[in-house]
């Protein structure tokens, strides 16, 4: 059996493959009853606390979003004894408030993708789990990366609707529009199952999103990877501050862990 490490999590998305300023002690192999997660599980020291990471696309971002074995990936974080988790995910903006570089912690989501493998509840051998989903982020891990954002003296969106979307492709101008129409602020493709799974197996969850383009129809100009990867690279520090900020807060050490 696996050392069960009772740590907080970081799930790196797309621009954090690997966690800068991390002090790797160890890679941990392990294998689910779901397949193995996305990549092997780092631990090691961040600013002073002891963290969980995890690539969500691989340690090369080489899995597309449709194709991430979400299950195997919240599953291997719980059996390692992940305490909660923080997941970061570049998005689009759909709030015009919310322009490239923004940083955001969304309260709300809403799933847009299909035929993903989104329930551990899915044989006949594993009892049925309606789970509540009311509000899909935990408030306390959600107040952990905004005080650690206002500490590191950035401005963050405290609030949000994040619209989750298949991919890879990136949104036409019309499917913005309608997810406007919903309610949406951001727009990404791994909010989901990640979230709803976490749910599942009663680990706290968060989001840190970083806006690194407006959604599609947004800015009158069609979307500039290049400028993306800029965005990417001037705001990913403050990100990782911010990240390695929230896992030493208090009310991460002393209610989930």
């Amino acid at each position: 059996m696996a050392e069960l490490f009772d740590l907080p999590a970081i799930i790196g998305g797309s621009g954090l493959q690997a966690m800068p300023g991390l002090d790797i002690t160890e890679r941990v192999d392990i294998d689910t009853a779901w397949g193995k997660p996305s990549s092997l599980i780092t631990v090691g020291q961040l600013g002073g606390q002891k963290v969980l990471f995890l690539a969500r696309h691989s340690d090369e971002h080489g899995i597309p979003p449709h194709k991430v074995n979400y299950r195997a990936n919240i599953a291997a974080l719980a059996e390692l004894g992940a305490s909660c988790i923080f997941a970061f995910n570049a998005v689009g903006g759909i709030n015009d408030g919310l322009g490239a570089g923004s940083l955001v912690v969304p309260q709300q989501i809403v799933d847009y993708t299909w035929g993903r493998e989104h329930t551990y509840s899915d044989s006949s051998d594993v009892a049925l789990n309606y789970v509540d989903f009311t509000e899909p982020y935990d408030a306390e891990l959600r107040t952990a990366l905004i005080d650690a954002a206002v500490q590191s003296g950035c401005d963050i969106a405290r609030q949000g609707v994040y619209g989750a979307t298949q991919g890879p492709r990136l949104e036409s101008a019309a499917e913005i529009t309608r997810m406007e129409r919903d309610g949406c602020d951001i727009v990404g493709m791994t909010g989901m199952p990640e979230a709803g799974l976490a749910r599942e197996k009663n680990l706290p969850y968060a989001c840190l999103a970083l806006v690194v383009n407006p959604a599609a129809g947004k800015s009158g100009r069609l979307i500039s990877f290049e400028e993306i990867t800029q965005v990417m690279a001037e705001r990913m520090p403050l990100v990782n501050t911010v990240l390695a900020e929230a896992c030493n807060s208090a009310l991460v050490t002393q209610k989930h862990t």
